[in-house]
């Protein structure tokens, strides 16, 4: 009877933490260019689901801080598997948060992967530049996206 109910526990714990996606997951952030003085500072990536599932919708919320008054802007996105370039994109800040941006603010970005996405580890960096290109700042970070898809995890 032990044996039964240490194997019930084991199969739970399996599912639970190996096979069924964390609900968030704080990713580990770095400044692309460690001595620059970026006029804005970022606290922190949260990302959800994590590890990122294949053919659903993730979540990425990017909290920073700034000092100026930013009105306009762009984020410059970029994506790579291993040393590949697999993704890029391009959004006007103002539709990732409320602008003018000052103080504490976050930028949410949603994204869904199609279900052939190699699973495995990535790396984003993602630049935010502001009126005339100027490099307001520059992060890179590591996600993960599982080895079981959609309809697997589901």
């Amino acid at each position: 009877m032990g044996v039964s109910i240490f194997f019930n526990v084991f199969n739970l714990f399996i599912f639970a933490f190996l096979l069924h996606p964390l609900a968030a997951h704080k990713a580990s952030v770095e400044y692309c260019n460690k001595k620059a003085n970026y006029a804005v500072k970022v606290n922190g990536v949260d990302i959800d689901p994590y590890p990122i599932t294949r053919g659903k919708e993730a979540k990425f919320n990017i909290s920073a801080t700034t000092e100026k008054s930013i009105s306009k802007g762009k984020l410059v996105i970029d994506v790579t598997y291993f040393f590949f370039h697999v993704y890029e994109e391009t959004d006007i800040l103002c539709t990732k948060t409320t602008c003018p941006v000052s103080g504490d603010f976050v930028l949410s970005h949603k994204q869904s992967l199609p279900g052939y996405t190699p699973p495995g580890s990535y790396t984003l960096q993602m630049k935010l530049l502001g009126e005339d290109n100027e490099e307001l700042t520059c992060i890179t970070f590591g996600f993960s996206i599982g080895f079981i898809p959609a309809v697997a995890a589901g």
